[in-house]
């Protein structure tokens, strides 16, 4: 009886489909890194209709910024300056600087490609994060200077 168990689980485990709880191409980027922290809360900005979980990924100091707004699309357009109809979000890998396992700081670099009336927009922003108890939040948004 035992062995059939044993037989059993293994088939089961074997055909089941494991999926990747990353984001970003392939699916290699770790949740609890600054990345996907900077990743979510662009997604959920451009892709929600409210702001509860960009107010969840950001520092104490965005959350009153994003809050001054009251709307995605206003934090977008007057904070972003980049309103799109459709986005597509991609980290700069090659943003990839060591960090200490204790670091409470990070870059990322984002880059949007998409449309707004019909026309494609490209551009980036450099995010500042902080690690608070734990979790990365965005604590600051660059508007490139090239």
């Amino acid at each position: 009886m035992m062995t059939l168990l044993v037989i059993l689980t293994s088939l089961v485990m074997g055909c089941s489909k494991q999926e990747s709880e990353g984001v970003g191409k392939y699916g290699m980027m770790d949740d609890g890194t600054p990345e996907y922290a900077a990743i979510q809360f662009f997604n959920h900005l451009y892709h929600d209709q409210d702001m509860e979980e960009v107010l969840r990924l950001s520092s104490p100091k965005m959350s009153r910024l994003v809050r001054n707004y009251h709307t995605n699309s206003n934090f977008q357009r007057h904070v972003m300056n980049l309103s799109y109809d459709k986005v597509e979000l991609a980290v700069d890998s090659g943003n990839n600087n060591v960090r200490g396992q204790y670091s409470d700081e990070a870059t990322v670099i984002i880059f949007f490609t998409g449309t707004f009336h019909g026309k494609k927009k490209e551009d980036l922003r450099t995010t500042r994060l902080k690690n608070i108890n734990g979790q990365w939040k965005v604590h600051e948004i660059e508007v490139d200077k090239f």
